[in-house]
């Protein structure tokens, strides 16, 4: 298993590929319950990644829409468009 710095250090696109194979193997089926704990473990980590990058990626562009808003706003201020 991977340990929590490499978990942090993956990219979305890396956990989102690991998370698919995860569900995949799970969704096949034919593992013990000791490894499809681990398996599920695995997925729940992952999927906290993948979460953590939306949500970042969310609050970038509702920082940037805000960003522009406020720049529009300025701009009528000031007699422009």
């Amino acid at each position: 298993m991977t340990s929590k710095v490499t978990e942090e250090s993956l990219g979305y696109e890396q956990a989102r590929d690991e998370l698919i194979e995860v569900v995949r193997r799970l969704e096949a089926g034919g593992t013990t319950l000791e490894e499809s704990l681990a398996l599920w473990e695995r997925g729940e980590r992952l999927s906290k990644v993948c979460r953590r990058w939306l949500d970042g990626a969310r609050a970038r562009l509702d920082a940037a829409l805000a960003e522009e808003e406020d720049e529009g706003e300025a701009g009528e201020a000031d007699g422009g468009e």
